[in-house]
């Protein structure tokens, strides 16, 4: 992804990963940790080689996620994220056999709360 061409030279990337077969980085579709400072970090899901799907989501709406590996996904190093969000478009996905899953987990846990807490905006939870 060719985050300068999109949006801009202040752009960081904080993280950014392919899909992985075999623990080989050999899919079209590419997830993304962007930050613009001061104004939105957000993750990006990028699907396609000709026509290409671009999914996007606020990290600050992200309320919950898992991490899954299976027997054969730790032997090759990858795991799934599952992502549960309060966004309108999208309310789950997953980030599908990334690298280091558990780090992975850490990047995002740390982006939502600091991006939480530049808006002020609290996870409410009811407990019963």
């Amino acid at each position: 992804m060719k985050t300068t061409r999109k949006f801009g030279e202040d752009v960081k990337i904080i993280w950014k990963d392919r899909k992985r077969y075999f623990g080989l980085p050999l899919s079209f579709t590419c997830y993304s940790i962007v930050e613009k400072p001061g104004k939105w970090i957000k993750l990006f899901v990028e699907k396609g080689l000709f026509s290409t799907h671009i999914e996007e989501t606020q990290v600050y709406r992200i309320d919950d996620f898992t991490v899954f590996e299976s027997f054969v996904n730790k032997i090759f190093g990858v795991g799934n994220i599952e992502v549960y969000c309060n966004d309108a478009s999208t309310n789950h996905f997953t980030i599908l056999r990334v690298k280091s899953p558990y780090k992975v987990h850490e990047i995002i846990a740390d982006c939502v709360e600091r991006d939480r807490k530049r808006r002020n905006v609290g996870n409410s939870e009811l407990q019963i």
